[in-house]
């Protein structure tokens, strides 16, 4: 049904003489009629209902009222364009959240948006009664003195140190082989979820590496916090699968497609959003580690950077001129603890056979139950749990 704001006189009537009470009345009459003078003032009215309102309500000392945006919900839509938050006015630096193109590195590794998310998020389930495990002597907060530079934003790049020392030497955890057979573990996801984050930096052995999400809040924070309970760290590198866009892993994603120049610029913006990690490790990307030309740039970046790229399998057959490894199995695919108990008891006959194994996982909460229990039992059995940077090989 059609509604009209039209009104017509419910008379007829000759028309009045100009200026006489009756022509101003039919004046009036027909101005309202228009339609987009009622639209016109029924706002005014609502608006100088709301001003009346806030006048009414609000604290006559505390100086104007301020209607606050959250910049980063609006910048989270597809269709923001360039340069809103200029427009705004906002200061994006001072927003919790971060959004594409900006860089924060946290100068407190506890601060507040972390404490809110420990305070207030349930614990995971599963992870209630986790005990802390001993994780030995820390490894040194980074950024270490020469092996970093400015990068985009603020924010800090790997750079090989004047006397050679590269990241994925200096950021590795020591480890001193003992003759046993290795059998090493990468959880990762981290970042995403404040409990099962902790809970993997407290609760897991110091020998299991940790890798992290580059889209996390808080990321040096979480970094800093790791490497102090003695875990070395990677960086997650978002790369293209193989049905992109359908599954698209973040808008700094690697594609295969990519001119070298793009691709490197993507790398640099991740690598930059935190300091501290030894090597990279990939996100996805099953069409992006199977295109040359892509790997090739990918490799040549990280040589030049001086870090290592530990993969969870899908880059076993790439070689390159970088400290390297392949995760033999993926532990959690199925997500039970007998299934994720049987892929750990294969990495240990792998390791048994070929003197390593290298596993990768999820930071789901069964995961980190089922690797934490069956690390406790390792040495009986006559294996050394090794970091993933002493299986790294160029």
């Amino acid at each position: 049904m059609a509604v009209s704001f039209s009104r017509k006189p419910a008379y007829a009537a000759a028309a009045p003489a100009p200026g006489a009470p009756g022509d101003l009345r039919a004046k009036f009459m027909a101005a309202i009629s228009n339609p987009y003078i009622s639209a016109s003032g029924a706002a005014l009215l609502f608006l100088a209902s709301v001003a009346t309102l806030v006048l009414i309500t609000s604290d006559p000392h505390a100086g104007s009222p301020v209607i606050r945006l959250e910049l980063t919900k609006i910048g989270a839509t597809k269709n923001a364009p360039e340069g809103w938050r200029e427009a705004l006015g906002g200061d994006p630096a001072h927003e919790a959240g971060l959004l594409p193109g900006e860089l924060g590195l946290s100068a407190n590794p506890f601060g507040p948006i972390m404490a809110k998310a420990e305070s207030e998020a349930p614990v995971a389930e599963g992870l209630e009664n986790a005990p802390a495990i001993p994780q030995g002597p820390g490894l040194p907060q980074a950024p270490l003195a020469g092996l970093s530079a400015p990068g985009p934003g603020g924010g800090l790049l790997p750079i090989i140190a004047a006397d050679g020392r590269t990241a994925a030497e200096a950021y590795a955890r020591p480890f001193t082989p003992n003759g046993r057979p290795k059998v090493s573990i990468v959880i990762g996801g981290l970042g995403l979820n404040a409990q099962t984050t902790r809970a993997a930096i407290e609760t897991l052995p110091g020998e299991v590496t940790l890798s992290f999400a580059p889209y996390a809040e808080g990321l040096q924070g979480w970094i800093d916090l790791a490497r102090a309970h003695g875990h070395e760290v990677l960086l997650e590198t978002p790369m293209e699968p193989a049905d992109y866009p359908a599954n698209d892993p973040g808008p700094y994603t690697l594609i295969a497609a990519n001119r070298p120049d793009d691709t490197v610029r993507k790398l640099e913006w991740l690598m930059s959003r935190a300091t501290g990690y030894f090597g990279l490790s990939n996100y996805l990307g099953a069409r992006f580690v199977d295109n040359d030309q892509a790997m090739n740039t990918f490799n040549a970046t990280l040589k030049a950077r001086g870090l290592a790229f530990i993969d969870d399998g899908l880059a076993a057959r790439r070689a390159g001129p970088i400290p390297r490894a392949s995760a033999d199995r993926v532990i959690d695919d199925e997500l039970s603890a007998g299934a994720i108990d049987a892929q750990l008891r294969a990495l240990e006959t792998g390791a048994a056979a070929r003197g390593q194994s290298l596993g990768s996982g999820f930071a789901y909460p069964v995961t980190i139950n089922q690797v934490r229990a069956w690390a406790a039992g390792l040495q009986a059995r006559g294996i050394q749990l090794a970091p993933a940077s002493a299986l790294a090989h160029r």
